[in-house]
């Protein structure tokens, strides 16, 4: 429980810095800090959800293509990942928004990047 706990704070974190450097990455909510809070942790978790069970499937389809080019496809599925979880977050009527592919690679970086470190930081029992 304490790693769900950490990996959706972890997440949260990244999506709250990607969306204040990226400016195609946006909440387009005008309410409250609170509530805004709040939605961006539910988007952390769609977007945990969609790392959880989507990705890995994604990943095994194209391992040739990590391969050919050493990983670095890998930003081309956390920019995929990041686009579905925007299109998700809209159908489940949530303020969460992202512009257009490049745009979500650059996010996709930078939420991998602050996940990371914030990962680093945040105690894992489990």
């Amino acid at each position: 429980m304490t790693n769900f706990v950490v990996k959706t704070l972890a997440n949260a974190a990244a999506l709250a810095v990607a969306i204040w450097l990226v400016a195609g990455i946006t909440l387009d909510d005008g309410s409250s800090m609170g509530h805004r809070a709040l939605t961006v942790i539910l988007v952390a978790l769609v977007f945990g959800l969609v790392n959880f069970i989507v990705k890995p499937v994604v990943k095994l389809f194209s391992l040739p293509l990590f391969i050919l080019t050493l990983g670095l496809f890998t930003l081309v599925v956390n920019a995929l990942m990041l686009l579905l979880t925007s299109w998700l977050a809209g159908k489940l009527d949530l303020s969460f928004h992202v512009e257009g592919f490049w745009t979500a690679v650059v996010g996709g970086l930078i939420i991998s990047i602050v996940s990371w470190a914030v990962n680093m930081v945040l105690p894992d029992k489990d």
